[in-house]
């Protein structure tokens, strides 16, 4: 199968560049832009060697369909906390109650796989009882932050066509602002339970779980007749497998590593703007 390279970085070497396109084989090299570059008809059976000098260079590689084109999507799919955005809501919630390092713990031994997230998200809902519920409202506006590219990745799926889905193992107070501020067209999340102000340490109806983002991808899949190869997800916790499963291609974002063993390409240190090129070529 023909593949073409897409490296990317903050600062890519020429020297790297044509090392990687030796051990590459490939018969051209052309600059996407100033930090990501295309290598066409690229071998893989040195991938390993690539893998480490990318390493070596903090450089994010990606062996992608030598005839792919951005138009071939239909659906992008996307982790809200720490893909999205910048930060895990419920670790910045549960810092207005003092009790973030009890919280941000179990956050990630979830998205390490080391415990399910159903029982996690139940056990970290439950440190927040009592809290008034005005301080979702503080995190949205003190500590909310896009991460960079984000804008730029949805509007090339907008100016293309593609349908966006956010679905998060968060909460919908911060999906539904999110979807409104973007423009997205789907967004899926966890409710919290609010009694006279108060939250009350429960989620509101069956907790969105690993299963449910897949089921959301699948859903929305039907809704606008894609096919599961046009449809790309976009995640970094264990949570995020089986949706990353049920997607054509998978970027691991900034993941941990369970996440990034099994994702189709992996994305370290560039921001959400180089998912752009695993895209393909517009």
């Amino acid at each position: 199968m023909l593949y073409n390279l897409i490296i990317q970085g903050k600062h890519v070497p020429t020297q790297s560049l044509k090392q990687i396109a030796k051990l590459a084989k490939v018969s051209a090299i052309e600059a996407i832009n100033q930090q990501a570059f295309c290598l066409s008809q690229a071998d893989d059976t040195l991938s390993a060697a690539i893998a480490t000098l990318c390493a070596e260079q903090q450089l994010d590689y990606a062996f992608i369909p030598f005839h792919r084109y951005v138009k071939d999507f239909k659906l992008v799919v996307m982790d809200m906390d720490s893909t999205l955005i910048t930060i895990e809501c419920i670790d910045e919630i549960a810092d207005m109650i003092g009790v973030k390092p009890e919280v941000a713990s179990i956050t990630e031994a979830a998205m390490r796989g080391e415990i399910g997230f159903a029982e996690s998200l139940t056990r970290r809902v439950a440190l927040l009882t009592g809290l008034d519920a005005s301080a979702l409202q503080r995190v949205y506006d003190e500590r909310l932050q896009l991460t960079p590219g984000a804008e730029q990745l949805i509007a090339t799926c907008q100016k293309n066509g593609i349908k966006t889905l956010l679905v998060s193992g968060g909460f919908t107070f911060f999906t539904d602002k999110l979807k409104a501020r973007l423009n997205l067209d789907y967004a899926a999340a966890n409710s919290l339970e609010i009694i006279d102000g108060k939250l009350t340490g429960r989620v509101l109806g069956d907790i969105l779980d690993a299963q449910a983002k897949a089921d959301w991808l699948n859903k929305i899949r039907a809704e606008i007749d894609c096919t599961q190869k046009q449809t790309m997800a976009i995640g970094d916790g264990a949570n995020d497998l089986l949706m990353m499963a049920a997607a054509g291609a998978s970027v691991a974002y900034h993941a941990k590593p369970i996440v990034r063993e099994q994702a189709s390409c992996a994305l370290s240190y560039n921001d959400l703007s180089a998912v752009i090129p695993l895209l393909g070529k517009e």
